[in-house]
């Protein structure tokens, strides 16, 4: 049962759709532009970098959110598995950053929300995402493609815990949560594969 709370929990944190609100902002629906994603990148490209920088905070700080209501409610009464539970709010706020029923279920892709639970699961382990972020950067840095440095990240999370000996449920739900990430990217797996992905830095307004 306190799976199922922690979810919702996490569900009802990740339906604040940080670009959508900022474009609205603006008279303008983030969906009906560039890619026609509400996350970082696009908001970023079409924008600019202060959205990017207010929708990476936004969708990265209600995974940080969920996870402290979840310490805070069940915190003393399961301290045993409370970094289980904070995962569980994590596939939450994915859930509800991907899909917002009130937006008809058309959000974004979740890696700012997965970066989020990650801080929550490193207050003791800092190096967890040192390493998983070290790992994405080096990938954008290299490539220039923020979609591929996304996805390793998302690669690198359950591979991390792995390593550390992490509970193998909450290494399950990750590899969901990667598979997720990855099935959310697959139109720009595509593009990578085809050579047509945009690269950062290009600025993409056209309406869809």
């Amino acid at each position: 049962m306190e799976r199922v709370i922690c979810i919702l929990i996490g569900y009802i944190c990740g339906l604040f759709q940080t670009s959508y609100l900022y474009g609205k902002l603006h008279h303008i629906d983030i969906r009906e532009y560039g890619s026609g994603n509400a996350g970082t990148t696009n908001a970023m490209r079409i924008l600019g970098k202060k959205a990017g920088i207010i929708t990476f905070l936004g969708d990265c700080l209600k995974a940080v959110l969920a996870g402290w209501i979840v310490r805070l409610i069940f915190g003393n009464s399961h301290s045993e598995m409370i970094k289980m539970l904070v995962i569980y709010s994590g596939l939450g706020v994915v859930l509800g950053h991907n899909y917002p029923f009130y937006l008809h279920f058309k959000g974004g892709k979740g890696i700012a929300c997965m970066i989020g639970l990650v801080l929550c699961l490193s207050i003791t382990t800092w190096y967890l995402p040192a390493f998983a972020f070290g790992i994405g950067i080096i990938c954008i840095v290299a490539t220039r493609y923020v979609s591929l440095g996304s996805m390793c990240f998302a690669v690198m999370i359950p591979i991390v815990l792995y390593k550390t000996a992490f509970p193998l449920e909450g290494v399950v739900i990750t590899i969901c949560l990667t598979a997720l990430a990855l099935y959310q990217h697959r139109a720009n797996i595509v593009r990578l594969l085809s050579g047509n992905e945009n690269k950062l830095g290009v600025k993409k307004v056209e309406k869809n």
